[in-house]
């Protein structure tokens, strides 16, 4: 879910973070509610559940937000984070009490995980901003991605997980084409996960954070460092082991601490989230995390619609939709005459801009509130439609390909 493009003319998309809001103080397994609701009497309900006939049964629930911890500071350094005599960083102390205290943890656990956290010189030097501006280009970064190796396997990948992506498609009302994307962007089906130790990556950006000008995003990557710590109290992954991106990103959909926490569901229902070791999992928890950002069923990520000539007036660069299609119409677009749903045109829409610097042109699409869900994934609109491109073609071409019953037919001689 956080990726920094090492290839020219690419946009370097910035990291998903989910607004925390601060709740009442309550015990902690309830603000942990999103990956398993623990009940007054200890008894565990899995967030995400299956009928007795093994159908998908969605959660919908709005996930809980666990409070912001706000002690903490970060500096440009590779200075240690433990003195010499073993005791923690002031800065860093500071933060572990408040984690403890906001967050009902022991004090022993926590300082516990951050004395053996180590500072980790190539996640800094990949977060460094770029020296040179990087200029915009949507036809490289689309060509990285909607290309034959992620077709192909994804293919393959949505074969193998068609039961999977079918239930998850059903109960939350995502397309299996979507889900197979993102995952194939991500981490190329599970090929690329990442193998930075986590804790080490979340403290390095969190308090040694190399852009000064970016405080607030040592901060967020501080409250992922929280995050991290109580789905390690709470049993839910292993800190010390975990691995995933220079960014703190996990698993094959490369959901943060915060999003696992929050959005992650158990969809082999084993008892638990990997979204390492389980690809069920991981289908169900992108399904899931996208219907809870605003995914609406039945709807297209991007409208039919033929933007008017003066498109870029009416470019926010936001990730909320605000336009209706009546104001649309009224500025001279027009929607196409391919058939089908009109649903799309009740919703809330926005004009998307892909522009490509070095050949000089911009493309201009109309986004639905789906197109935008996938901006909540990764704050890029040529993450999006990249995204949005390499499903279309998946659909087509598992459309196209003959099934597995057709495949074992003999052919008459």
């Amino acid at each position: 879910m956080f990726r920094r493009s090492r290839i020219l003319q690419a946009v370097i998309p910035a990291l998903l973070t989910t607004a925390c809001a601060n709740p009442q103080p309550e015990t902690l397994q309830r603000n942990i509610s999103p990956i398993q609701q623990v009940s007054a009497a200890g008894g565990v309900a899995p967030a995400h559940s299956a009928n007795a006939a093994g159908k998908t049964v969605a959660d919908l629930a709005p996930p809980v937000d666990m409070p912001e911890i706000h002690a903490g500071t970060s500096e440009v350094s590779e200075r240690p984070f433990v003195s010499p005599g073993g005791q923690l960083d002031p800065s860093i102390e500071a933060f572990a009490q408040e984690l403890a205290q906001q967050r009902a943890l022991p004090i022993e656990h926590v300082r516990g995980l951050l004395l053996e956290a180590r500072y980790n010189a190539t996640a800094a030097r990949l977060m460094s901003p770029a020296k040179t501006r990087i200029r915009r280009s949507w036809v490289t970064y689309r060509n990285r991605f909607v290309e034959p190796t992620r077709i192909r396997n994804g293919q393959q990948f949505w074969r193998e997980h068609a039961d999977t992506l079918t239930r998850a498609e059903a109960a939350y009302g995502v397309p299996a084409s979507v889900i197979v994307a993102i995952i194939g962007v991500e981490t190329l089906y599970g090929r690329h996960t990442g193998d930075f130790r986590v804790l080490d990556a979340l403290a390095t950006l969190g308090f040694r954070y190399p852009d000064p000008s970016r405080p607030e995003r040592a901060q967020m990557f501080r409250n992922q460092l929280a995050d991290l710590i109580t789905l390690d109290y709470l049993g839910k992954l292993n800190a010390r082991e975990a691995r995933g991106s220079f960014a703190g990103a996990m698993g094959l959909p490369q959901f943060m601490p915060g999003s696992i926490a929050r959005y992650a569901a158990d969809g082999d229902q084993d008892g638990r989230v990997d979204l390492h070791g389980s690809v069920s999992d991981a289908i169900v928890s992108v399904a899931r995390f996208l219907r809870l950002h605003g995914w609406q069923p039945g709807v297209p990520v991007f409208a039919p619609v033929t933007p008017p000539a003066d498109a870029q007036r009416l470019v926010t660069g936001g990730l909320t939709p605000t336009l209706s299609w009546q104001e649309l119409e009224a500025s001279g677009a027009r929607a196409s005459q391919q058939g089908g749903t009109e649903g799309w045109k009740s919703q809330a829409l926005g004009v998307v801009n892909l522009v490509d610097e070095p050949r000089n042109t911009v493309e201009y699409r109309v986004g639905t509130p789906n197109f935008f869900a996938l901006t909540h994934y990764n704050r890029s609109y040529f993450y999006a439609s990249s995204v949005a491109d390499l499903a279309q073609e998946l659909e087509r071409r598992m459309k196209a390909a003959p099934t597995t019953a057709q495949l074992n037919t003999p052919v008459e001689r």
